[in-house]
């Protein structure tokens, strides 16, 4: 029976083969260096990255070798996959057994040279996967537009090949604080769904403060589960479980009446394995967002309903926003860009969509509807209604535009923000001020207005004010349409996370509002990965 590979050819022998080509026997030598890099070449032939890589590194191995080096890197990469769980990754799509089997095979050069491509297959599939997600955003849903900040292929195989295995595997996940706190959560939740979470479901769709009998008593032990309240044996839906019940809306973006309405029920009865999925595909998300967000930046979760300003990882302002409807093309899509200016007194330039398919059928009926809009022509002339006949139109024939004037009924309010993007997206002011009020938040045509502008509008403006309120009041109340440069940009993100940590290092909770997590969790879950911690 033929010996392996590794062991038949002593490490001296092997290093002097890959780097001198030199034994004793040259003509044996050479035959086994030629069938390695035949093998190699033909293998990677199917990558142009790895076989860039190798046709460039002289075809020198970086896993297959005899030394320590190409030791260490196999069992760091072997340890990696067969660890790639924890990080809500699929071990089987790394097939671990399969490659350990091939490595265990090796018996000629040409087995060790199909063997080493194969682990650098292997390698760039893991690394990219954990770095930058395995899934492609727009391939789940045509509104997560977030371009993916992939790394050269080939700098991973020289990464590997010239840095200290460990520390190159160390430094390949997410680095952020997030994605650390996620992975925290992860390890929770699944000791919980193993535990058998937090009990039955509360059987009511809604219940207030004084209610009575089972359903309240469901929900106090639900609530004391999840460490929200202090145990006891109450039967009423008194003070304490009131206030256990706001302290849990508090922690999930609610209205804090302390009253557990439909929505709160929803979230009270969401279960571990559903916040388990929430995590996993958090996890994915921060993947797809491992790049510099930038010293400063404005963060808008969906989800979540809010907006927010970050100085050096530290919330220095935050308001509630109201976010594109769930329906049509009017979700609010994901993806980043910069703010350069905002706008006082902004008129509103209505989007085609909306004139030839709201606007156009009512002019339709009554030509005077909507009248408080303005319909201007090609040149962006005022045009008198009294002498179009807007019957004769479709929605592809309409020549005209339409432009609301700057005034405190104006659809995007007294001030925009803008950072110039195709998808047409800013954050704005709203004269509808009462959907802030609301527990969901989705309402708009996919802007994202907000609650509190102007203050938003001053924080901006510290940086490059002396007082930025009474500059910002001085060009609002000349009532013009004003552009104010921001003098240095700020990135803007707008983002979509179920689980989110705040600033305590908790992870808190939202709703699904566009079901794009439950179509991720699909896509996670077809790909291999499978909840608590047992990969299939």
């Amino acid at each position: 029976m033929r010996r392996p590979f590794f062991k038949f050819i002593t490490s001296t022998a092997l290093a002097v083969v890959m780097t001198t080509g030199l034994l004793l026997a040259p003509h044996a030598v050479k035959a086994q260096v030629t069938a390695f890099k035949q093998a190699v070449a033909e293998a990677a032939s199917r990558d142009e990255d790895i076989a860039a890589f190798y046709r460039q590194n002289g075809y020198v191995p970086i896993w297959t070798g005899a030394g320590d080096a190409d030791r260490a890197r196999r069992a760091q990469l072997m340890q990696a996959i067969k660890t790639s769980a924890g990080h809500g990754l699929p071990t089987s799509r790394y097939e671990p057994a399969k490659l350990m089997e091939m490595l265990a095979n090796v018996r000629t050069p040409r087995d060790r040279g199909l063997a080493e491509v194969e682990m650098s297959r292997v390698f760039l599939k893991y690394a990219r996967d954990i770095q930058t997600g395995m899934l492609i955003p727009k391939r789940i849903d045509a509104s997560i537009v977030r371009e993916v900040p992939y790394r050269d292929r080939t700098s991973y195989l020289t990464g590997i090949s010239t840095a200290k295995p460990a520390a190159f595997f160390r430094s390949l996940p997410p680095r952020s604080m997030e994605y650390n706190a996620l992975i925290k959560e992860k390890i929770a939740m699944e000791r919980l769904l193993k535990e058998g979470g937090w009990g039955a479901k509360v059987p009511a769709q809604s219940l207030k403060p004084g209610a009575t009998g089972n359903a309240v008593i469901a929900l106090r032990n639900r609530l004391i589960a999840m460490d929200y309240l202090e145990r006891t044996n109450t039967r009423s839906y008194d003070e304490n479980i009131t206030s256990a019940v706001q302290q849990f809306q508090i922690a999930h973006g609610l209205n804090d009446d302390g009253e557990a309405g439909a929505a709160t029920m929803r979230q009270i009865n969401t279960s571990v394995e559903q916040r388990l999925q929430s995590v996993m595909v958090a996890l994915e998300r921060e993947r797809w967002f491992n790049t510099d967000r930038g010293k400063r930046h404005i963060l808008v979760n969906i989800p979540d309903f809010s907006a927010k300003i970050i100085d050096d990882g530290k919330i220095t302002f935050k308001t509630r926003s109201v976010v594109g409807a769930n329906k049509g093309d009017r979700p609010t899509p994901e993806f980043s860009d910069v703010m350069e200016h905002m706008v006082i007194n902004p008129s509103w330039y209505v989007p085609r969509s909306i004139v030839t398919k709201e606007y156009l059928p009512a002019l339709k009926r009554n030509r005077n509807a909507v009248s408080y809009i303005e319909i201007t022509d090609s040149r962006g002339r005022r045009v008198n209604r009294a002498n179009v006949n807007f019957s004769n139109y479709t929605e592809r024939t309409f020549p005209y535009a339409m432009r609301q004037p700057p005034s405190r009924s104006n659809a995007l309010g007294l001030v925009k923000f803008m950072f110039p993007n195709k998808y047409n997206i800013y954050l704005h002011d709203t004269p509808a001020k009462s959907l802030f009020a609301r527990d969901v938040r989705a309402f708009s045509h996919g802007c994202v207005r907000l609650a509190d502008p102007f203050d938003f509008a001053y924080e901006l403006l510290a940086k490059q004010e002396a007082d930025p309120k009474a500059y910002f009041q001085s060009v609002l109340r000349t009532g013009r349409e004003t552009r104010v440069d921001l003098e240095v940009p700020v990135p803007v993100h707008l983002i979509y996370r179920t689980a989110v940590t705040n600033a305590r290092g908790h992870t808190e909770y939202r709703a699904d509002v566009y079901g794009r997590d439950a179509k991720i969790w699909n896509a996670l879950s077809r790909a291999g990965v499978v909840l608590g911690g047992v990969q299939g």
